[in-house]
């Protein structure tokens, strides 16, 4: 399971930095709105993890499942969240403050509230993506075996 949730967490970290490379590039990266593309690249990578899950284990347990996407979605933002902190703090300084200065905020502004706020949001979306898929995946009770569970 370790294996499964690693290997698909640093693939989502990857094509994040990728992504956000490429927007680098075009110098779209200033634009919060199409950070909105992320929680495409989480879910499919939560996605693809929990399948691969699935279909390697004998039985599909909800909870294993479910610490398989969430761990997954955890690790790709704790990546993802150092490679910007090194981006923010070494690379491109003014990136956080431009960043900042859209957002309208009347008070002394610091780069860490930039920081933290893309580890709530990939935490968040990690948490609801993977409730979200396992209502997909789960085993359903409404077959002649789940049945038995009921009174």
């Amino acid at each position: 399971m370790f294996k499964i949730y690693s290997r698909y967490g640093v693939l989502i970290a990857v094509v994040l930095i990728v992504y956000f490379l490429l927007l680098k590039l075009f110098g779209l990266h200033e634009y919060p709105v199409l950070s909105a593309a992320n929680g495409v690249i989480y879910g499919a990578g939560i996605l693809l993890a929990i399948k691969k899950y699935k279909a390697d284990a004998g039985k599909f347990d909800y909870a294993k499942g479910f610490e398989v996407g969430f761990r997954c979605g955890a690790i790709a933002t704790v990546i993802f969240t150092v490679f910007m902190a090194l981006y923010i703090f070494e690379l491109d300084t003014e990136f956080a403050q431009n960043i900042l200065d859209s957002w309208n905020l009347n008070f002394n502004k610091g780069t860490l509230i930039l920081i933290i706020s893309i580890v709530i949001m990939g935490i968040s979306t990690s948490l609801v993506l993977t409730l979200a898929f396992m209502q997909l995946l789960k085993d359903s009770w409404n077959t002649p075996e789940g049945k038995r569970n009921t009174m």
